[in-house]
């Protein structure tokens, strides 16, 4: 009953059904524990997408170029620069050239 805190109408206070809702809570948070990283990842590949068609390259054709030029930097830290920083990736896809 304890995690069934702040449950609206009877799966608050109503054991058997607050004991399903609060099963089915936890199921929904595990599950998307796994889902978030899912979507974060599809969020900096749109990122990295963008920032590459900026300066004529695909995402294939610049994750490509950054493997052949020995870049090892992660899709996470590439979205940020291609967001926050547009002249550090700019110097990136420079040296990927």
């Amino acid at each position: 009953m304890r995690l069934a805190k702040g449950y609206y109408g009877r799966r608050k206070n109503v054991w058997t059904v607050a004991k399903n809702a609060v099963e089915k809570g936890l199921l929904y948070a595990y599950r998307d524990r796994k889902v978030k990283k899912r979507e974060f990842r599809a969020l900096w590949i749109q990122r990295i997408n963008a920032g590459a068609r900026e300066h004529g390259l695909s995402y294939s054709q610049f994750m490509g170029g950054l493997k052949k030029a020995g870049i090892e930097l992660n899709r996470k830290v590439l979205a940020d620069l291609a967001l926050n920083h547009p002249d550090a990736f700019k110097g990136i896809v420079e040296k990927m050239k």
